[in-house]
């Protein structure tokens, strides 16, 4: 199978309902958690559009760039931007009756990850890349997005904080993915599969602290 072709199993986002409301949830969800971080920063509405933008495609862009989907998933259909617009201004003007905004966005943001794993995995296998490539796009439609929405808000990355699962999640999840479909799973259970994983690990981490053992320095050996 060459790039651009279809796959016959994993190719629910053009085919099922389901799978379309999916792609939008991430990107409102992911609007949501970007428009939190722009009232912890006391930007104007306009900023919390930029910023809801940037969290939302930010990931899935850099994705269709990278495995030639052109034109890029959110061009062509504007809705995408209706949803962002409205989520960014549902938080204008209710962010303040959050008892914890960062702890809702953290949340948020899990939920919204859970799904944009599933769908970067199933748009990389719909053009037929291999598992190698489907692992990366996973990762990167789950995590660009917020990755871009931390630096330009000067936050500290949620994917890069030390004590926390956050790509590891990612990762598992679209191996999952892969691992059940090559198991003969249909694309569907697959997805959600990917979903539930990347949802279990990224909530463990923060209701019980799983983590992943990080680098310690050592001083360097002397000689005697």
């Amino acid at each position: 199978m060459t790039p651009g072709d279809q796959h016959p199993v994993i190719d629910y986002l053009t085919t099922l309902p389901v799978g379309i409301a999916l792609d939008y949830i991430s990107v409102f969800v992911f609007a949501l958690t970007g428009a939190l971080v722009a009232s912890r920063q006391q930007l104007d509405l306009v900023g919390f559009i930029f910023i809801a933008a940037l969290t939302a495609v930010g990931g899935g862009t850099l994705r269709d760039l990278l495995i030639g989907r052109i034109p890029v998933f959110w061009v062509g259909q504007p809705v995408y931007m209706v949803l962002i617009a409205g989520a960014a201004v549902l938080v204008f003007f209710t962010a303040h009756l959050l008892e914890s905004r960062y702890r809702t966005l953290l949340w948020l943001d899990a939920c919204a990850l859970a799904v944009a794993v599933p769908a970067g995995v199933a748009v990389t296998m719909s053009r037929g890349h291999g598992p190698v490539t489907v692992l990366i796009m996973g990762v990167v439609t789950g995590s660009f997005g917020g990755l871009m929405r931390d630096v330009v808000c000067n936050e500290v990355p949620l994917t890069l904080k030390q004590g926390e699962l956050y790509l590891s999640c990612a990762f598992a999840g679209a191996g999952a993915a892969l691992l059940l479909t090559a198991a003969g799973a249909p694309g569907l259970p697959a997805a959600i599969g990917c979903g539930l994983v990347t949802f279990g690990l990224r909530a463990g981490s923060l209701r019980w602290g799983w983590k992943l053992p990080v680098y310690k320095p050592r001083p360097p050996r002397t000689r005697g």
